[in-house]
């Protein structure tokens, strides 16, 4: 070389995604959220691998002593190769010595609240103790009676639910969660609720239950009343004692209907299970459905539950009925279900990225899907769970919700776009892969440790369950009939009857022998665990929201929430090995990025569902999905969203679209920011108009406009 020729810049290029470094905002929410400190604040995890090998030991310790070993290294390779246990499993698993008093759960769902003060109060105590241990809950309020009916006892007329929702608002704002985690909590209500209108417009109250997602339950019958624009009626169960007083029909439709209820003790029911409801007013579907909309396309919520749809779909429909979701909705659980959750960083399996020859290595994928299934099943053996009722159905059931994230930055990396035939075609078949993978796995550790309790417990053929699987008939399946949980599990299950379409063999050795957990896979947000373990790979089954943006997140002892700026991770592995000048939002051809790089804003919201659905078809529980819809995208073309949905067999629907008026999500964009003007108005009067990317200093502290406007808006200034 000649020494006198021109010196160039030297780089080394990543020979794969798995050597690019984590950016700084990805190490510090480790540090605050998953390393664990001592009480002192000092690192016991002095890096990251350190924290895997906290998890791996953790988890491995529930093996028989001869196998330890040779599961640690396997576990550990697994937590290397893009397999990421949920917050939870990393934050507390193995931490016992420093939090022991903290659980390995994610979220939980509530016990039925039964219509009555003291039960209402006792549900609440129980919540307060679970987000104590670092869980989020869920609940079902529509087993409260309705806003002004009459208490007998008391000789008074109650509240109504939403009053003691705000008890509940305040419990989860007030109690410290464990592990650095924020209390979370879902509220869903039935659609035929005499309060449902109630319901659907209590977030338009400023920083009323904030601590709470909001979501209705909506029934195929009201989704047909809407299309066949037809009446609907709301009402509420009655008694005995009510039927006889009011003089009730039960054979006239106008004064009385038959629905599913969660709660029966008390209320009149038939053969088949469905409770006695006293209608108070009859609307049109359509009105309520246009305030649902207005609702949804202003705040965001509430969001949107098939229940018919999950409960078709539940594969313990024998024995369970569900009304309640984890707060992120992605896991329907029954009263003090649990959620149980882990996802796989569909990045770290892209061979050749942003090459024409770009492939995905399904060996390893499959490899990787079946170790961490043992592992969260062994999170079970570890569960932390502060309430008995809560570890014994978690115990009995076994269930867990695997799933992945990073698809929407794996669909960049493999030169597809999301939304595209292609993307689609290739979330089927990775979502398929990886439930199958599940479900052999399951029987595998069935035969070796023994199935989930409830797969060797005897059910008595009832009424109701000839009418949900009429196919039990025609087998010769007669009422009064005793059966085996795993044969309810394996052959009835409208979910494991697709399986079956795959691989019958598996299937008929699950009725033989049972599986090691009821339900394998669900898709969570993911979203500070994608920032943080996956380098901001996109989150959940999401595209990414924007190649550079700004997330808002808690710190403590600040008086609003901090503004971050962020990449996506594509964007850092198109600029390690590719282009390192390569930026979004540039008229310069020799810095743009290729076409297939979209973000959410980019993407149709029928693109959203279609993936979406092509997931569902695989994942046994549910999927926490947001289509990102622009400001101004037209209200009309927004309803039909939520039709769609309905008509492409979802469990579920939910949509963000930035309204600075209400009040600002988790993510936003610069030029939203920029776009947007808040008004302060000053002790002396005077007014101060920011734009919602300006800093300002405020009480000692500097703040972005945004954040200041919506802490003070929202209540929460200075109380984090």
């Amino acid at each position: 070389m000649d020494s006198t020729a021109q010196k160039t810049d030297l780089k080394a290029i990543p020979a794969n995604v798995n050597e690019i470094k984590l950016q700084p905002t990805s190490l510090d929410i480790w540090e605050n959220k998953y390393c664990l400190k001592s009480k002192q604040g000092e690192r016991i995890d002095e890096n990251i691998d350190q924290t895997y090998q906290r998890v791996a030991k953790a988890l491995v310790e529930v093996e028989a002593k001869d196998i330890r070993q040779d599961w640690y290294e396997k576990f550990l390779w697994a937590l290397r190769h893009g397999v990421i246990p949920a917050g939870r499993i990393t934050s507390n698993a193995g931490a016992q010595a420093h939090k022991p008093a903290t659980s390995t759960i994610n979220c939980t769902v509530s016990g039925i609240i039964s219509d009555s003060m003291e039960d209402i109060l006792q549900k609440n105590l129980e919540a307060g103790l679970t987000l104590k241990a670092g869980c989020g809950i869920g609940y079902e309020f529509s087993t409260l009676r309705p806003k002004g009916a009459y208490v007998s006892g008391a000789g008074a007329y109650t509240s109504g639910p939403l009053s003691f929702m705000d008890i509940y608002d305040k419990t989860c704002f007030t109690v410290s969660s464990a592990g650095g985690r924020r209390g979370a909590q879902m509220a869903t209500f039935e659609i035929g609720h005499p309060d449902v209108m109630d319901f659907i417009k209590a977030k338009r109250e400023d920083g009323r239950l904030r601590q709470f997602n909001l979501s209705l339950l909506i029934t195929a019958e009201f989704m047909e009343a809407v299309k066949n624009d037809t009446d609907w009626a709301l009402s509420f169960p009655i008694t005995q004692s009510e039927l006889e007083s009011d003089q009730l029909d039960l054979d006239d439709p106008s004064q009385v209907l038959w629905r599913e209820f969660p709660a029966k003790a008390k209320y009149v029911t038939n053969d088949a299970g469905l409770v006695a409801c006293k209608v108070s007013k009859t609307v049109k579907a359509q009105r309520l459905w246009d305030m649902i909309m207005a609702s949804t396309y202003d705040f965001a919520e509430p969001g949107f539950i098939l229940i018919d749809k999950v409960n078709e779909m539940n594969n313990n429909w024998f024995c369970e009925n569900i009304r309640a979701t984890n707060p992120c909705g992605e896991q329907p659980l029954p009263p003090y279900g649990s959620c149980l959750l882990g996802s796989v960083n569909l990045t770290r399996f892209v061979e050749r990225p942003f090459n024409g020859d770009a492939d995905f290595d399904w060996e390893t994928f499959r490899e990787a899907v079946a170790i961490f299934t043992r592992m969260l099943d062994n999170v079970v053996e570890i569960n932390g769970l502060p309430l008995p009722e809560q570890r014994h159905e978690i115990e009995r059931k076994r269930r867990h919700g695997m799933g992945y994230l990073g698809l929407g930055s794996a669909i960049t990396m493999m030169g597809m776009s999301y939304g595209d035939p292609a993307s689609v075609a290739f979330t089927e078949r990775v979502t398929k892969e990886l439930a199958l993978v599940g479900w052999q796995t399951g029987l595998e550790l069935a035969k070796e440790k023994g199935a989930a309790p409830i797969m060797d417990e005897i059910f008595e053929v009832t009424g109701e369950m000839l009418r949900l699987r009429p196919e039990m008939v025609e087998d010769g399946i007669k009422l009064g009939d005793k059966l085996p949980g795993r044969m309810l599990h394996a052959k009835y299950s409208r979910y494991m009857q697709k399986i079956a379409t795959e691989d019958a063999g598996l299937i008929e050795a699950l009725i033989e022998h049972g599986c090691r957990f009821t339900h394998h896979s669900s898709i969570a947000p993911t979203g500070t665990i994608s920032l943080s373990l996956a380098n901001n790979a996109s989150n959940g089954i999401e595209p990414s929201f924007a190649h550079h943006y700004a997330r808002n997140v808690i710190r403590e002892g600040k008086k609003s929430k901090e503004k971050v700026d962020v990449f996506s991770f594509e964007l850092l592995a198109y600029n390690a090995m590719v282009n390192p000048d390569a930026a979004p939002y540039t008229d310069n051809p020799d810095h743009q990025l290729p076409d297939y790089f979209i973000t959410a804003d980019d993407i149709s919201p029928i693109q959203h569902v279609d993936i979406q659905a092509a997931a569902q078809k695989w994942i046994d529980s549910s999927i926490s999905k947001t289509a990102n819809v622009p400001t101004e995208y037209p209200y009309e073309d927004f309803k039909h969203i939520y039709l769609y949905a309905y008509e492409q067999g979802l469990k579920g629907c939910t949509t963000f679209r930035f309204n600075p008026e209400a009040f600002q999500g988790v993510l936003v964009k610069e030029q939203d920011l920029e776009n947007t003007t808040y008004q302060f108005e000053l002790e002396d009067g005077e007014v101060v108009e920011l734009k919602g990317n300006e800093e300002i200093e405020y009480d000692g502290e500097l703040h972005s406009a945004a954040n200041l406007f919506d802490a003070m808006k929202e209540g929460y200034y200075g109380k984090f």
